[in-house]
C-alpha cells in the first residue's frame, strides 16, 4: 500500500472517533466523511466492470455497506438541545464503522502479503472478471457505508426537529 493509501484508509476509520464525543450536527458532520469517500472513489475508481459476475460482487459489497451504515446511524445517538441537533457515536457505531471500513484496508492487505492467489481462484471460480471488480466493490461499499450512515443521521435528526414545535416569533405591539 501506498503512503497515500494509508492516509487515506486511516482517515476513513479516524472519522468515527470525531463523533464519539457528543457534538453538533453540522455540515462538516457530513463534509469530512462524504470528501474522503469522494476523493476515494475518484482516485481508485475508474469504472465498474459488469462481466461475469462482477455486478454480484459490487452489490454484494454495497448491500453489506449498507447494513453496516444504516446500523451505524440507527447506533448513533442524536438528541435534540435547544436550538441544536447533537450526535454522538456509540460503541456499536464504532465498532461497526471500523468494521466496515477495516475491511477493505484488511483485504487490501491480505491481497498484497499472500492472499492474491486465493482472490484469483476464487475470482475464477465464481466468474468474477479482473481485479478492478474488487477495486469497485470495496470503494462502493465504503462509499454506500458513508452515505447510508449519514442518511439515516439526517432524518433521524429530521424526525426529532419534526415533532418540535417552530419557535415562537416575537410579539410586536400593535398600539390603536
Amino acid at each position: 500500500m501506498t503512503t497515500t493509501e494509508w492516509i487515506t484508509d486511516i482517515a476513513l476509520i479516524l472519522v468515527v472517533f470525531r463523533q464519539l464525543r457528543e457534538g453538533r450536527l453540522d455540515l462538516m458532520s457530513f463534509l469530512i466523511p462524504l470528501g474522503i469517500v469522494a476523493y476515494v472513489a475518484h482516485t481508485y475508481l475508474d469504472s465498474v466492470p459488469t462481466g461475469g459476475n462482477d455486478l454480484v460482487l459490487v452489490g454484494a459489497l454495497m448491500g453489506a455497506g449498507a447494513v453496516l451504515g444504516v446500523a451505524g446511524g440507527v447506533y448513533t445517538r442524536v438528541r435534540a438541545a435547544g436550538e441544536h441537533i447533537l450526535i454522538k457515536a456509540g460503541a456499536v457505531s464504532a465498532i461497526l464503522w471500523v468494521l466496515g471500513m477495516g475491511a477493505r484496508m484488511g483485504f487490501q492487505l491480505w491481497t498484497e502479503h499472500g492472499g492474491a492467489d486465493d482472490v484469483a481462484r476464487f475470482s475464477l471460480a465464481h466468474h468474477i472478471t479482473s481485479d478492478q471488480a474488487w477495486v469497485a466493490a470495496f470503494v462502493l461499499m465504503a462509499l454506500t457505508e458513508v452515505v447510508t450512515r449519514l442518511a439515516t443521521i439526517l432524518v433521524r435528526s429530521r424526525m426529532l426537529t419534526a415533532g418540535q414545535p417552530a419557535p415562537a416569533s416575537p410579539r410586536v405591539a400593535v398600539r390603536p
